[in-house]
């Protein structure tokens, strides 16, 4: 009996070790969850396995609100997505008409197809990181930048990113998807209201404990 219940508590010790092992990181998806690139372009980041709400991040990479959601709340997005507590879709999509916005947000978002699903995370960082400003008058985002910044981020996609390969492919998409701004975040397809600003509120959201405000 008591080498059976040894048996246990190293079992038990052994794969909690593993767990440790699989969420230390927290730039590195572990075996189960994994960042994975969708046919219409969106990036996954879930367990594949697991049953967890849905939570869809609608972006525009130029969008300054934006930005400021991602340095508040995205370090408990990838959090819970990696404890398999919330399924993100991340959506990128172009939402301005008016230039030099627009065609700045196409440019990032294409590149940001170019870009492998092991750099992807690192690239939306840059991005963010070099966003044009002042926002509706500067133009940025140029190739050479985004080259630069993928290439950062880890990988080397110069050519697909010169020639804005999935251009056409993310103004198709972009077109499907029917938005009154950016951010939009939707938990099992609820609006979320100012929980997408607070990683405290937004944690309480996606777990049950605090609801969801419009």
């Amino acid at each position: 009996m008591m080498k059976r219940l040894v048996a246990v508590v190293v079992a038990c010790a052994a794969i909690a070790a593993l767990g440790v092992l699989a969420f230390s990181e927290p730039g590195e998806s572990s075996a189960e969850v994994r960042l994975t690139r969708q046919l219409d372009g969106s990036m996954v980041l879930a367990d594949r396995g697991g049953d967890a709400p849905v939570l869809d991040v609608y972006e525009d990479f130029d969008c300054p609100v934006c930005k400021d959601m991602h340095a508040k709340v995205d370090p408990t997005i990838q959090r819970l997505a990696r404890e398999g507590k919330v399924k993100v879709v991340f959506h990128a999509v172009t939402i301005f008409r008016d230039e030099p916005m627009r065609s700045n947000s196409i440019r990032a978002a294409a590149a940001a197809r170019c870009v492998p699903e092991s750099s992807w995370l690192a690239f939306r960082d840059e991005l963010y990181a070099i966003q044009p400003a002042p926002h509706g008058v500067a133009s940025g985002f140029t190739v050479e930048e985004l080259v630069g910044a993928a290439r950062k981020a880890g990988a080397q996609v110069d050519s697909c990113v010169r020639d804005q390969s999935y251009a056409d492919a993310h103004l198709a998409e972009t077109a499907k998807v029917r938005l009154e701004g950016t951010p939009t975040l939707l938990l099992d397809g609820k609006l979320l209201g100012g929980e997408a600003f607070d990683p405290q509120a937004l944690e309480r959201a996606i777990t049950g404990g605090g609801g969801v405000t419009v």
